[in-house]
């Protein structure tokens, strides 16, 4: 899997430089079609605010923001380094920080759960293993029974993962998929546990300096809050201390839900996996890992039923790696349609979108701030227009 620059030595894998769309074989036009369409979604009050990265072969060919960061007319415009709390595009990052320990020799795939966190046995889950958690496999429930009243009572994330600890499993482990955000928050305790580091201060010195993530933090840093872009809230949250905007939130550092990123630092991290796990001079995750961590892991676990069988539509519209969404991505989601087979990528609720087409050496992020069920036809309008750019 090759994204290194023509012309350059193939033996290094380089950082992000910008670029003309030509130089590496995208129309000018194509791309200011994906331009035009975020520009139109922002005026018709799809979203407030975007930000849209794009690059090919290391190469930014478009960063651009769009609308304003907050909801009053005198809001400050959408800078290129404005931050989007990117929600669940935080769980490939955390999952790429259990595989970091999966690849020191720290922990293994099948190894259980109960055995770095001894209290999750409880409920029967004592089977549940850590290559579970990297795939929604688990049987754990998306989101706890009493998330809202946790988030109400500004519960800390010890809180959230007691709680876990303590639900049963809703299938056993391994025999079937579905969507489970308190999986995530498991392997974020696994790596705190093993590490003795707090998950935000591993993805720091792992993760986002040797890439040049220098905007992106798990939980807001303080002093950042005036470059941040508004959420517009699920209903739910509204009128409420707790939701997408709110000072409790922003701290709590979700493994899960908690990154705050721009759309440059989000395709730095897409582009150390079209690398093989290299950026710059640094191996930032080994070879192996990038490679398994994107492709498919669910299509090959034998408890999994097949596709065609008694199964919920997720399981016959989802496929998983490590952490990323692999193909085949369901029938109209956020990621469009014109996406190569070994594409991967996420969603967060925020109404953001990250995906690497490594056919064409593609890394893209799309950010808004308005709820995923209601841009989530444009992210895929702009999907679309930005993989039909490339043309050589």
């Amino acid at each position: 899997m090759s994204c290194w620059i023509e012309g350059r030595d193939k033996t290094v894998a380089y950082e992000l430089t910008s670029g003309a769309p030509e130089e590496v074989g995208i129309c000018p036009a194509r791309l200011e079609t994906a331009i035009r369409l975020v520009e139109a979604g922002v005026a018709a009050g799809e979203a407030g605010a975007a930000s849209l990265c794009v690059a090919r072969r290391g190469v930014v060919v478009a960063h651009r923001g769009f609308g304003r960061r907050g909801f009053s007319p005198d809001s400050p415009p959408v800078q290129r380094d404005t931050l989007f709390l990117v929600a669940s595009i935080t769980k490939p990052v955390t999952c790429a920080a259990a595989m970091r320990l999966v690849e020191r020799g720290e922990v293994l795939l099948d190894d259980p759960v109960c055995r770095f966190v001894p209290e999750f046995a409880a409920a029967g889950k004592e089977t549940v293993r850590v290559r579970h958690l990297l795939t929604h496999t688990s049987g754990l429930p998306d989101m706890l029974p009493d998330n809202r009243d946790l988030r109400a009572a500004h519960t800390p994330l010890s809180g959230f993962i007691r709680r876990i600890c303590e639900v049963p499993l809703l299938f056993p482990p391994g025999t079937d998929i579905r969507y489970q955000s308190t999986g995530t928050a498991m392997l974020g305790e696994i790596v705190a546990r093993v590490t003795d580091t707090p998950l935000p201060r591993f993805l720091h010195e792992t993760f986002f300096r040797p890439l040049g993530m220098t905007d992106t933090s798990l939980g807001i840093r303080p002093g950042l809050e005036a470059a941040l872009a508004e959420c517009r809230l699920e209903p739910e949250q509204e009128d409420t201390d707790w939701g997408w905007n709110s000072d409790y939130w922003r701290r709590f550092a979700a493994p899960w839900g908690g990154m705050f990123a721009t759309t440059r630092d989000v395709v730095a991290f897409g582009q150390m996996f079209l690398q093989g796990g290299r950026y710059r001079d640094t191996q930032v995750l080994g070879a192996a890992t990038a490679a398994a961590m994107i492709a498919d892991q669910t299509s090959r676990m034998p408890e999994l039923p097949e596709a065609d069988g008694p199964l919920p539509a997720v399981r016959r519209s989802q496929a998983w790696g490590y952490g990323w969404r692999v193909q085949p991505f369901g029938p109209g989601d956020a990621f469009g349609d014109l996406l190569g087979p070994r594409a991967f990528g996420h969603l967060g609720a925020t109404g953001t979108v990250t995906w690497c087409d490594p056919d064409r050496d593609l890394a893209v992020a799309l950010f808004t701030n308005e709820p995923l069920d209601r841009s989530r036809r444009l992210l895929a309008r702009v999907s679309n227009a930005v993989a039909a750019s490339v043309v050589a």
